[in-house]
């Protein structure tokens, strides 16, 4: 694959800014533009974009610069012969510690107390409310980058650690891995459910009424995978029902979250705007593993993230 140009799509903005990527992705050897919707493609192009367009079909190589790769159409890119490559790999600390953040947040009760700030209300959390990490167990279904990398955070605060994973191998800090098929029992003692798995046929509406009324009534629900592995009215129905403790959620059923969507107002959720990933070295990231890649394709090595 002989690529002569990488072609930055203005969707990129949405995780960083484009002259950003644009001034890391460059080099000697290829030219690199920012490119809209009104953009053509051929077979020397590379594509680094946050979402699909048909025009990218035209490209040899399309790079999405998410981990999930669930809104791009894998079936056309490999009718098309259209190299598609995603950025897993490259979240395995942001999220994690966004994740260590959630749960300190609950057990420490940091989200009530930042509410009542805003009230100068000096109100102290009763005596059984706080609680520590240490010993306390988290369940960590999907255990790729981004969950093994909380499996090590959550075991060196002293949290017991079980997960989540389709082969059921052994994993690294994770004291026994179930497989999906288990995941009642996965979850059935755990205080926390972490979701770092990707959205597919199998994990859509995994989280639903059953598996909620399998958790603890005081555990806690939290989604850094994609909003549909949780089913909506089930979670908000456990929320106000008091069947799980609460929940945060970086992923969304729709995203922007609705300004009237009950999750906003709701004492025992946290809620981010899809932001688990985020920091300021992002683009720096993404470029490094397109770059990584443009050099694998000049080799006619394959490339890194390949999904189609």
């Amino acid at each position: 694959m002989d690529i002569a140009r990488i072609a930055v799509h203005e969707s990129v903005a949405k995780a960083c800014p484009l002259e950003a990527m644009v001034a890391a992705l460059q080099g000697p050897d290829v030219r690199v533009e920012t490119v809209g919707d009104d953009a053509s493609f051929d077979a020397s192009d590379c594509v680094v974009t946050f979402s699909p367009r048909e025009a990218f079909l035209d490209a040899a190589w399309v790079h999405g610069i998410r981990a999930g790769y669930d809104e791009f159409d894998v079936d056309a890119y490999e009718a098309a012969g259209t190299v598609l490559t995603n950025s897993t790999g490259i979240h395995g600390d942001t999220v994690p510690e966004t994740v260590v953040g959630y749960l300190t947040a609950f057990a420490r009760r940091l989200h009530v107390y930042r509410d009542r700030q805003r009230d100068n209300d000096w109100t102290q959390e009763p005596y059984d409310a706080p609680f520590t990490l240490t010993g306390e167990q988290v369940c960590v279904v999907g255990l790729g980058t981004i969950g093994q990398g909380v499996a090590d955070r959550t075991d060196a605060l002293g949290m017991d650690v079980v997960g989540v994973r389709r082969s059921g191998d052994p994993a690294e800090n994770v004291e026994r891995v179930y497989t999906p098929d288990e995941l009642d029992a996965a979850v059935a003692d755990a205080r926390f459910v972490v979701l770092c798995c990707p959205l597919t046929e199998e994990t859509e509406g995994m989280v639903d009424a059953a598996l909620l009324a399998q958790m603890r009534a005081d555990s806690y629900l939290v989604n850094v995978a994609r909003g549909p592995v949780v089913v909506e009215d089930a979670l908000l129905n456990a929320l106000d029902t008091g069947t799980i403790a609460g929940a945060a959620l970086d992923a969304h059923w729709a995203e922007p979250l609705p300004d009237d969507h009950p999750l906003w107002n709701h004492e025992s959720a946290i809620v981010t705007p899809h932001v688990a990933a985020a920091t300021s070295r992002y683009h720096e990231d993404i470029a490094a593993l397109v770059r990584e890649n443009v050099e694998r394709a000049t080799r006619g090595e394959s490339l890194r993230n390949r999904v189609a």
